[in-house]
C-alpha cells in the first residue's frame, strides 16, 4: 500500500509507469491511485468506457481475472502532460490466449491520470514473444 500515495507530484511519465506496473501485478489499490477519483477512460474519438473509481475498478477487475493478462510497453511519448504508450497486451479472449497491440493516450494533471484514451489494434492468436 506504500505506492498509493507515491503518485503525487510525480511526473506524468512516472505516474503512466506506475499505473503500467500496478496494471501488470493487478494490483487495483495501486492502480487507481494513479487516477483522478473522476477519471475517465474512452476509446479513442470515441465512447466513453468508465468514469470514476467505482467504473473503473469494476472494468480493470474483469481484466485482471485473465491468467495471462499482461501490458508490454512497446513505445512511451511524452509532450507535456500528456503521455502515449504503444503496448502489446496479452489477453485471454473467449476464443484462447492472443495478444492485441493499444495505443493508450493518457492525460495526467495534478499527479493522476484525469483522462485516458485507447486505440485497439487486431487480435492475434497465441502469447506474446518474451523481449524481458
Amino acid at each position: 500500500m506504500g505506492r498509493v500515495g507515491a503518485v503525487h507530484g510525480q511526473s506524468p511519465q512516472a505516474v503512466v509507469q506506475a499505473q503500467l506496473d500496478a496494471y501488470n501485478a493487478k494490483d487495483i489499490d495501486a492502480l487507481l491511485a494513479t487516477y483522478a477519483p473522476d477519471a475517465e477512460q474512452y476509446t479513442l474519438h470515441g465512447e466513453r468506457l468508465a468514469q470514476g473509481h467505482a467504473q473503473l475498478r469494476e472494468r480493470f477487475l474483469a481484466r485482471f481475472a485473465e491468467p495471462d493478462l499482461h501490458a508490454r510497453l512497446l513505445s512511451r511519448t511524452v509532450l507535456g502532460g500528456t503521455v502515449v504508450d504503444a503496448e502489446l497486451i496479452t489477453r485471454n479472449f473467449p476464443e484462447g490466449p492472443g495478444t492485441l497491440e493499444m495505443l493508450c493516450i493518457y492525460q495526467v494533471e495534478q499527479g493522476r491520470i484525469r483522462r485516458a484514451s485507447f486505440a485497439t489494434g487486431e487480435r492475434r492468436p497465441g502469447h506474446a514473444p518474451c523481449a524481458d
